[in-house]
């Protein structure tokens, strides 16, 4: 990269936002100072330094001859998913959580402290058999239409995506490794089928609060001369941060040739991610989010094992087709030249 002839390598701190376009990929280890200048751009309140990861499941999987939908005492819109549970059930996922094996923090994680809206659900049940009962699990209010009573516990689904094809489990942030996620959670009363789009987790991490910053192009509507890239934005994973970083490359230089580059189709894995992160998601319980199959338009008419294979097939034709589609009108990048004056 330091050898290529149109690339300017420079290697300094950087503690305040530029003037002119740029793309900030900062990661997810961004510096105190860069931190604060983002935050002051973007408002204090949608930069996260911890995320908080809940599993999310696949709807499809989620057994409702078992979970049924209700909010409390029927208040509102059905906007949860209930997953029941009587006392030996909850008392063995109880003990489950207290006796599964964690991840340890790395290094520079380990002095970041906990903050009660995400304290892992391991750690909640430590601190008594019952405090589950009376937080995340809470069962009051909710009338199992099965039985006409409240079950003794309650895990609560919430919808993660506009297309309602992804749910995650609330309050159900963890250090659990994966393959105890999955065992344990697959013990739940309507989840024992459960396809997991996402598994819990929790880290060190700096990310901005995109589906209601960013613009369709990752332009940060406040200041439509700065795009940002990468994990900063709220992708989970290397692959989908670069792939991230590739599209705001190629809109930022399509822009400042006065073309416009219209994002790739939702249909493909760039433009599902894309779409998910500038608007997709749910802005307020935005978390990191890698790429998977609930991010799609459903595929419908096709027998599960067909399923994946028509996703792949239908990604590919459209990528096929928004990649031979040159720029097709003159941006308006009056905002950009203006904010970079």
């Amino acid at each position: 990269l330091a050898d290529h002839p149109n690339v300017t390598l420079v290697r300094e701190r950087i503690d305040a936002l530029p003037d002119g376009p740029a793309i900030l990929a900062t990661g997810p280890l961004t510096a105190a100072s860069l931190a604060t200048a983002i935050g002051e751009a973007t408002g204090a309140e949608a930069l996260a330094f911890f995320d908080a990861l809940a599993p999310i499941v696949h709807h499809e999987s989620i057994d409702m001859d078992i979970a049924w939908k209700a909010s409390r005492w029927d208040k509102g819109e059905a906007d949860y998913i209930n997953c029941p549970m009587d006392k030996d059930q909850y008392l063995a996922f109880h003990a489950g959580l207290v006796e599964g094996e964690k991840t340890p923090f790395k290094d520079w994680e380990k002095d970041t402290p906990y903050f009660e809206g995400c304290m892992p659900i391991e750690v909640m049940a430590e601190r008594g058999v019952d405090t589950l009962r009376y937080g995340p699990m809470k069962p009051v209010g909710l009338d199992n239409p099965k039985t006409g009573r409240w079950p003794y516990a309650v895990v609560q689904l919430r919808q993660d995506n506009a297309q309602g094809t992804l749910w995650n489990i609330v309050g159900f942030q963890t250090k659990l490794k994966h393959a105890e996620q999955v065992r344990l959670f697959r013990t739940i009363p309507g989840l024992q089928n459960a396809e997991f789009a996402r598994l819990g987790g929790l880290h060190r991490n700096t990310f901005i609060r995109s589906p209601e910053l960013l613009d369709p192009t990752l332009r940060l509507k406040s200041r439509p001369n700065l795009r940002f890239a990468g994990q900063i934005t709220g992708c989970e994973g290397y692959i989908e941060s670069a792939a991230i970083g590739l599209l705001a490359g190629r809109f930022a230089a399509a822009e400042l040739r006065g073309e416009t580059l219209v994002p790739p189709p939702v249909e493909t894995a760039l433009g599902a991610l894309l779409g998910h992160i500038t608007g997709g998601a749910e802005a307020a319980t935005y978390q990191p989010m890698n790429v998977n199959f609930g991010l799609f338009p459903p595929v419908d008419g096709k027998k599960k094992a067909d399923r994946k294979r028509a996703y792949t097939d239908r990604g590919r034709a459209a990528l096929a087709g928004w990649l031979s589609s040159p720029p097709r009108e003159q941006a308006d990048i009056s905002p950009v030249l203006a904010a970079s004056a």
